[in-house]
This record gives C-alpha cells, structure tokens and sequence, in this order.
C-alpha cells in the first residue's frame, strides 16, 4: 500500500469478542484503529444467549491483549470458572468496550467495503489505494471512512442456516416462520410451558436448547422431539469422559439421561421437506421420506449459520466453493475430516484476501464449518495485528493448544448441520 496510507486507521468490522480482541492487539502495538459495530453495544451477539453457560473457563475466554487493556482497573474472574454469557459480557465484554471506547463507533450497520475508486473489476493502481468501509448510519446516511487494512470479524449469527437440508428453506418455513426459533430457549422464560416442541440439529446449539427444555420446573415443554439428519445421535452426545472440555461431556450426559427418561423422543435421519399448518394454531413437520412430527408449537432450528459476504462483493476474495471460508485454511477446517481441536494454528497469511490487508477473522473464518473456538479467533488476531505493525517474526509465530474430541469431532462421514461450536458467535458456549 502507498505511504500515504500508512498514517490510516486499521478498520475492525464488529465489536464482539473477536473485534475487541483485535482492537486491543492493535492498540497494544500503538496502531491507529477504528472498530464498527452495528447495534448499539458490544457483544451484541452474546446478548442474545446471555442465559447459556459456556463449556470454555474463563481462561479461555480473555485474551491477553483484552487483559493488559483492562489491568488498570479489572479483577480477573477465577481461571477454572464456566461462566454464562452475560457474565461473559458484564465481566469481560463490557468493560473491555469501555476501555476501548473512543476507538469504538457504534450504529454503524458496515453495507460495503471497497478500494478507494475502484470497484471489483478495475486492477490499475488496485493495491496503492485505501479501503473504503461504507457504513449506514441510523438516520439513513451513508457514511464513508478510510483505512489501511481491514479487519472482518462480523460472525456468522445475523445468518442462521434454514430447516432444510438442501440449504434452502422447506415448504412452508417462511409462512411459518413465528413458529421457528434460531436461538435456544431460556429455561426461564414462561412461553415454552406446556409446548410441544421440535429441535432440529446435531451441535452444541441443539444439545443446549433439548437440556432447556427439559429441566425440570414449571415453564418445561410438556413435549420434545430431537430430530437429526445423521443416523446416530451418538457422536453428537460428545466424548464422554474422554472428553477434553468436562462441560460438553457434561451436556451430552444431560441429554442421554433425558432420553432414556423418556422426556425426549429421537428421530434419526430426518430431513426436513416442508411445514403444514394444522388446526388449533401448531403445526407439522414433515420429512423427506414423509415421516411426520404432528401438533407442534413451536420449532428449534439448530442447524447451524453461514457467513454474509454481501458487502464484500466489491473486494477480492479467495473463498473455499465448499466452506465459503478462506481458502487459505479451508482444508484444515473442513469438518468432514477435523474436529475443533485438530485444527491447526493458523495466522495473517491463511486470513488475508487477494485485496492486500483485506482479513476475515473469528467464526467468519470459518464460513459454513463449525467448531471455532475464541482462543482460535483470539490467535488469528494476534498474528494479524502483529503483522500489521511489522512485526513478521511474531506474526508468523502462530501457537494453539485446543481441546479434542466431543461433539466437534471429524469423522470423515460428515451428514450434519453445521453448529456454532462452543462458542456463541465467536466464542465456545454450549449451545
């Protein structure tokens, strides 16, 4: 890039984890940096499963540039301790968005990025120009910023995967659509009482909406059906005592004992093909093979997110056909053949796109597969900011010691939907 964008800010596209992560790596190295958030405070993501508790420690959960911006005034909550969500935001997330507050713009919904005069097609003098972040504002106006680089860390939550397994919404999903949720229910809430209730899904999404479901306590589902697209439930109910992270084990060891008290129903190799409405306001779901789930009130949709490219279509990408992740670290992320904990580290030179200091970091990276951690999304902009600082021999030192087995796991006969792994929108939460 020209010298005359150096004095430029780094612009960090979303102020969730990963974003705060990033902005604290870059001001911990004395860059200029810019983050853009769409709603009206960080973590806006995490807000929407505050009630679940993750099976990440908090250890696992800080990064230590987010640490270092918070020393002054932050007592660090106890290292072994698996906190819910809002205690993730309330302890962590908010106080690290104060401190990173006048580097924070907030209500700026980012609709395209591009080169400075120059849309996808033109090449000459392509690399020498700035990124322009478009970002609409609330009252309507389109407002334009320069940077230098450009840091996509926007999650994949805004994109919830449909019913269907063509990747399509079924018949009737949209008609329907009051009686499908894409997020897990709150054991608190007073709604799901006496409902009869589908959860479709093989993830942690879907483990955690069933053990809502069924706690015991006055707002349970009378009803609960798990329908899977696998013929097997039995690698999605994780590693058991193998496993490496004893929350997960612990989930599936919930769900194993609500099936075998009968409190939830299981249907293998259920593909969702259409909803029917049916008298008394529920409705059916109906499989491919015309198997069908009757009386329904509501429907959990646990089949996974995809990423949102759409404002990007002005800059150059090199994106897996399969994944839409990176190319660059797609073979090590295919979840046909690796788990969350078999992925290797990866840094700046797997993230950045053919458009130089373009980079797509956190659970976007990952574009359709699952399983990413936050200590993942944590690393990959560590290395991205020490990159753009020049500081290549940290940058390319890229280390990570994820845990294995479990409801993430390869197994190389891969017939599932896609769930967020662990960690809510870039993080690991059982969900």
């Amino acid at each position: 890039m020209d010298s005359s964008t150096e004095d430029l800010p780094v612009i960090v596209l979303g102020a969730g984890p990963i974003g705060l992560a990033c902005a604290a790596e870059l001001r911990g190295r004395d860059q200029s940096v810019l983050v853009l958030e769409q709603s009206d405070r960080v973590a806006e993501n995490v807000h929407q499963w505050a009630h679940v508790r993750m099976f990440s420690p908090w250890e696992e959960l800080v990064s230590a540039a987010g640490v270092k911006q918070l020393r002054a005034q932050w007592k660090p909550p106890k290292a072994s301790i698996y906190p819910t969500g809002q205690q993730w935001v309330s302890q962590y997330l908010d106080p690290l968005g104060q401190a990173l507050a006048d580097w924070i713009r907030f209500d700026r919904r980012v609709v395209g990025v591009s080169r400075l005069d120059r849309d996808l097609l033109v090449e000459s003098g392509r690399a020498e120009q700035p990124f322009v972040i478009h970002a609409l504002r609330p009252d309507g106006v389109i407002e334009r910023a320069l940077a230098r680089a450009v840091v996509d860390t926007t999650g994949t939550w805004q994109r919830p995967s449909p019913l269907g397994s063509e990747g399509y919404p079924v018949a009737g999903e949209i008609d329907h659509a009051d009686r499908i949720v894409h997020s897990m229910p709150d054991p608190a809430d007073p709604c799901w009482a006496g409902q009869k209730v589908a959860v479709l899904g093989s993830g942690a999404s879907a483990l955690t909406s069933l053990v809502a479901l069924t706690r015991q306590g006055e707002n349970a589902a009378s009803s609960v059906v798990w329908a899977v697209r696998r013929g097997s439930i039995d690698q999605a109910l994780g590693g058991g005592e193998n496993d490496e992270l004893p929350a997960r084990a612990a989930l599936g060891d919930k769900v194993r004992r609500a099936i075998s008290d009968g409190r939830i129903t299981v249907i293998t190799r259920f593909r969702a093909a259409a909803v029917h409405p049916e008298a008394e306001d529920t409705v059916a779901l109906v499989s491919s093979d015309g198997d069908t789930i009757e009386g329904l009130n509501r429907i959990v949709c646990a089949t996974g997110f995809r990423p949102d490219h759409s404002f990007l279509s002005e800059v150059r990408l090199d994106l897996d056909r399969q994944l839409e992740a990176p190319a660059g670290i797609a073979a090590d992320i295919d979840p046909n053949w690796h788990s969350c904990g078999s992925v290797p580290a990866h840094g700046y030179r797997s993230l950045e796109q053919p458009d130089a200091g373009l980079f797509i970091a956190g659970i976007k990276s990952y574009g359709r597969a699952p399983s990413s951690l936050a200590m993942t999304g944590f690393e990959q902009v560590r290395s991205i900011a020490a990159y753009l600082a020049g500081d290549i021999q940290a940058a390319q030192s890229v280390q990570l010691d994820l845990p294995e087995t479990g409801v993430c796991g390869g197994t190389g006969d891969f017939d599932a939907e896609p769930e967020v792994c662990c960690n809510g929108s870039e993080g690991r939460i059982s969900r």
